[in-house]
């Protein structure tokens, strides 16, 4: 079986999250620059079967669009050129950088921790994937 991969894209900064091979367990995979999202999923698309990639969407709550959306739909269509026979879906992510803090506050993690933005990013690729796989029964 092949892994799921979870992109939390953002201007400056994409979290990245991965299934296990087996598709039961997302864990954190790393942060990266986000002009080096291509070029980071080409080479781990080398070493790794990939079968999926889901990419957080961000919106608001009434639908309408966020400061994020628009380049989180310019990474979808970077993605879909360099991989025109890999499956993307976009999935809703909403809040789910409050949810990554709140779960470094649950962790224990000390406060100069929880600023490094790059921790919650990979965090939240890993949140979006979670309740990607609790929605899909994967």
């Amino acid at each position: 079986m092949a892994r799921i991969l979870s992109i939390d894209y953002g201007g400056k900064r994409t979290g990245i999250a991965v299934t296990d091979p087996l598709q039961i367990i997302a864990t954190g995979l790393t942060t990266i620059a986000s002009h080096e999202l291509i070029p980071f999923l080409k080479k781990y698309m080398q070493t790794e079967p990939v079968e999926l990639i889901i990419i957080g969407m961000p919106m608001n709550w009434d639908e309408s669009d966020t400061h994020g959306t628009a380049p989180a739909r310019k990474a979808v269509q970077l993605i879909k050129k360099a991989f025109p026979d890999m499956p993307l879906k976009e999935v809703d992510e909403r809040y789910t950088s409050k949810m990554a803090k709140d779960a470094m506050i649950e962790m224990g993690m000390k406060k100069k921790d929880r600023r490094d933005k790059k921790i919650v990013d990979e965090i939240a690729a890993t949140i979006i994937l979670q309740e990607y796989m609790q929605r899909s029964g994967a």
